[in-house]
């Protein structure tokens, strides 16, 4: 008995994968992607402008020679990245537990 050999690649048509279902191609740019990412988590923007904000008043200050006010901004820049590691993992968890339900 001859073996038939499968149906030629057809690239024109995409292969059917059962149980998939393929979304339109929806080009997102990075305002629309940015607004969208911020609205799913807003702490993530709030703890990276606070972490910017810290870093750049104790370098001012340390700039100007107030070491002990630099020396408090740099430690209140370390956490304020705390604060947004957590927020980015909280994120994540949040993100894993919606897509499981």
């Amino acid at each position: 008995m001859a073996q038939s050999s499968p149906p030629p690649f057809d690239p024109s048509s995409p292969p059917f994968i059962e149980g998939f279902v393929p979304t339109p191609l929806h080009r997102e740019g990075f305002r629309d992607k940015f607004l969208r990412k911020s609205r799913e988590n807003p702490l993530v923007p709030i703890g990276c402008l606070s972490t910017a904000g810290a870093l750049t008043y104790g370098l001012i200050c340390f700039q100007k020679g107030n070491t002990r006010q630099s020396q408090l901004m740099m430690r209140a820049r370390v956490l304020a990245q705390g604060f947004t590691i957590a927020a980015i993992m909280v994120g994540v968890v949040a993100t894993a537990m919606k897509a499981q339900k």
